[in-house]
């Protein structure tokens, strides 16, 4: 092919190109129909307000409702429990009466302390 040849094959395709750029497809009016009742019929209904309860029904929601309320109930009235009247053994452990300090933490031996300044 020559010189001419590409020169005049580039202005046929150029003349084609904005002939279909003009030229703009309308989609049939079935089509549109089709589309938008499938469009709808996808789309999410719309439901029912509901009433919200107020704070105090929220709450037990979140927490669990009655067993983890009774679950909690429990564990504070233990603590409280063990807080005003602690078993022997738990006194001994705290006051120290059977262990000694330096069992419960060992940083505060004065042995520990030094080999922590060695390292």
């Amino acid at each position: 092919m020559s010189k001419a040849d590409l020169e005049l094959h580039d202005i046929e395709l150029d003349a084609l190109f904005a002939e279909a750029r003009q030229a703009v497809p309308e989609p049939s009016p079935e089509f549109m129909a089709r589309l938008t009742a499938e469009a709808l019929a996808v789309q999410p209904q719309r439901r029912a307000v509901v009433k919200r309860g107020g704070f105090w029904s929220e709450l037990w929601a979140t927490i669990g409702g009655a067993p983890a309320v009774a679950g909690l109930a429990m564990a504070g009235v233990t603590g409280l429990w063990l807080g005003i009247s602690p078993p022997a053994a738990v006194t001994d452990v705290i006051w120290g009466a059977s262990v000694a300090s330096d069992e419960l933490s060992p940083y505060l031996s004065f042995d520990m302390a030094l080999a922590l300044e060695e390292m």
